[in-house]
């Protein structure tokens, strides 16, 4: 109830003190699922969300009251004052773990539990992405675009020596931001698009991940006998998240780069499509790894008899959406 109202808080305001509310709310109330696992490393991490996630907050407050102190604006749009503007980017750009402010992000997710990582990834990003739309048109485009290919690079590439599964979803997640970013000066909407289909294939890959146990790429070359068919629905789920097409997340992918080639940015759509090749290897990987009926050489772990275990409705709903929303584009286009 606490990050429901946090995030409404947020993401309602148009005054800046009642945005820095929200945002400590928010943080206040996920600590506390960080850290009841009781373990060192959950303590670590809650400990490390709350420093980075302060700081952030800080930096929030001052620039805004540095700008109602030049321009007596409290406006959340009216942000003018270019110190400001500056403080605003690197307060937000810690909030959502941007490059180069992505350093928490990957070890508290890992810390955490699978729910609580879910949490993190999708619903407490929310607020500051909000703010990010309202404030787009403020911000230093070059700084942006610097940011935002920054962040495609690092989450590609250091995402393809891990093992552990909630940090390759972390690093996904920081790719997946480049994206948003890169494209957020010329359509907020299409930002905001993105974000909500980032969260439903991730909301649909956590969930599933949680359903089978899976934590390693290990556990999972030895989960297919669990659940098959949730299993080989991941797989797609999987492929769907690194943008191959015809599944759902080809979609944002695609118009992001029609949107940047329209506003004449080929070099940047081009750079973020080639570095996205590298966030496909890992994801390639897992997929492989989650259909694979035996292990490529010994697994340290059990293999488990098939299960009766139910798969929730949410589960399966939207693993389908997270696989056959693309032909809901024409719709989008007409929207947008």
């Amino acid at each position: 109830m606490s990050m429901l109202l946090g995030t409404t808080i947020t993401i309602s305001s148009n005054h800046w003190i009642m945005a820095w509310t929200g945002l400590e709310i928010n943080t206040l109330a996920i600590i506390p699922l960080i850290s009841k696992s009781h373990h060192p490393r959950a303590i670590e991490a809650a400990t490390k969300y709350f420093l980075a996630q302060a700081a952030a907050s800080t930096l929030l407050l001052f620039s805004s009251m540095t700008n109602a102190w030049f321009t007596g604006q409290w406006d959340i749009t009216q942000l003018t004052h270019p110190k400001s503007c500056l403080l605003l980017t690197t307060a937000v750009s810690i909030k959502l773990g941007l490059t180069p402010f992505h350093f928490w992000f990957p070890e508290v997710l890992q810390g955490s539990s699978m729910t609580t990582s879910l949490l993190l990834a999708t619903l407490m990003k929310f607020p500051p992405t909000t703010l990010l739309v309202l404030t787009s048109q403020s911000l230093k485009p070059n700084l942006l675009t610097t940011m935002a290919i920054a962040s495609a690079a690092l989450g590609g590439w250091m995402g393809l020596n891990q093992t552990q599964i909630r940090k390759v979803l972390a690093f996904s997640s920081i790719s997946h931001l480049g994206w948003m970013t890169a494209i957020i000066l010329y359509n907020p909407k299409l930002t905001l698009l993105t974000f909500y289909l980032y969260c439903l294939m991730t909301s649909a890959i956590f969930l599933a991940l949680n359903t089978t146990k899976i934590t390693n790429l290990a556990t999972m070359m030895t989960a297919w006998t669990k659940i098959p068919p949730l299993t080989a629905t991941l797989m797609l789920t999987l492929l769907s998240l690194a943008g191959l097409p015809p599944l759902t997340g080809f979609l944002p992918k695609w118009l992001i780069i029609q949107e940047l080639t329209k506003q004449e940015m080929t070099p940047v759509a081009t750079a973020i499509a080639l570095l996205s090749l590298l966030g496909l290897f890992f994801y390639l990987r897992l997929a492989y790894c989650a259909t694979i009926t035996l292990p490529p050489n010994s697994s340290n772990h059990m293999k488990q008899w098939q299960t009766n275990k139910p798969v929730h409705i949410p589960t399966t709903t939207l693993i389908s959406l997270s696989i056959s929303l693309l032909p809901l584009s024409p719709m989008i286009f007409t929207t947008t």
